[in-house]
This record gives C-alpha cells, sequence and structure tokens, in this order.
C-alpha cells in the first residue's frame, strides 16, 4: 500500500540513512500506525524504534513529514 505524502523506506540503505540522519519514522502493520520515533538499531530481520522491535517482513516504515 502506498502512504500517500509519505516517503517509503525500502532499501536497507534508506534504514540507514534515516537512522544517521535522525529522522522521524513511522512504522505501520496491516495499515495501523503501530510506533514512531527514531530508529535505534537495524538488522536484517528488525528495526528497534524507541525500544521496541519492529519485523521488516511485517511492517511499512516510511518517513514523517
Amino acid at each position: 500500500m502506498k502512504y500517500k505524502g509519505f516517503r517509503q523506506l525500502t532499501a536497507p540503505l534508506h534504514f540507514y540513512t534515516a537512522a544517521l540522519d535522525e529522522s522521524v519514522v513511522l512504522a505501520f502493520q496491516n495499515n495501523e500506525l503501530i510506533g514512531t520515533g527514531l530508529i535505534d538499531e537495524i538488522t536484517n530481520e528488525t528495526v528497534k524504534i524507541r525500544d521496541e522491535q519492529f519485523m521488516r517482513a511485517n511492517c511499512t516504515f516510511v518517513y514523517a513529514k
């Protein structure tokens, strides 16, 4: 699904750039916002935002405006 007006993080480079730039990221699962904040940690399987782990395969991540 497209999130109108938001740029989606799709490649590993997007996640690392967002973390380095300290960009606020939104995490969605099944079109429901489930997390927001700065990226603390990135692995091949998960993204950690505000001490909460999100599965990359199950979530959509976008830059907040």
